[in-house]
């Protein structure tokens, strides 16, 4: 698939599902990440990749995460939440984790983060497959960032569920570029 076609046409696929992609084609999307624009190569990120069962042990943060902000939650309710982590046989979860530097702020440490997710999101598209980047409050939920051991200084910049589509998805909607565009 031609780089431009990839920008042009990619969209979120919320509807995933296995098998999981090969290994090649992880090791593809994961080297995707590491070419994301990153001023003096701090390379502040770093990624945890959940499968197989330890999907259900991040549903189960999930889970204690919404019982920490909701005590009262139904139990239909904290299942769906705990579910969440099934919904994809991939889970890819983005860290920033900055680096002291005196010429590059925490902000464009978070802000190579997020550009190393979109290059993921770019390179599954590329192969064929499905990903949505997911963030809500479990990013910042002590359960969940305890769970999986992210540190004081660092953030989850989101979660990168990936896998094949399961359906069809949304074309890319047809933006006309002179409405965001504008001389100076």
């Amino acid at each position: 698939m031609d780089a431009l076609d990839v920008l042009h046409k990619r969209v979120s696929a919320s509807r995933l599902t296995g098998p999981e992609p090969e290994p090649e084609q992880l090791q593809a999307i994961y080297k995707a990440a590491l070419r994301a624009a990153d001023h003096a190569l701090l390379r502040p990120w770093r990624f945890l990749v959940i499968r197989g069962q330890a999907r259900e042990r991040l549903g189960d943060l999930f889970a204690d995460a919404a019982l920490a902000r909701k005590p009262e939650l139904e139990p239909a309710k904290l299942e769906k939440t705990r579910s969440k982590a099934l919904r994809a046989p991939v889970i890819v979860v983005a860290i920033s984790s900055p680096k002291a530097h005196p010429k590059v702020p925490r902000l464009e440490q978070d802000l190579s983060t997020g550009a190393a997710v979109q290059n993921m999101l770019n390179a599954v598209y590329a192969q064929g497959l499905g990903a949505i980047w997911r963030t809500g409050d479990a990013t910042e939920a002590p359960a969940v960032r305890e769970g999986l051991g992210v540190k004081d200084k660092e953030r989850i910049i989101g979660f990168l569920y990936l896998g094949h589509v399961d359906g069809p998805t949304r074309p890319a909607p047809d933006l006309a570029v002179e409405d965001y565009f504008h001389e100076w």
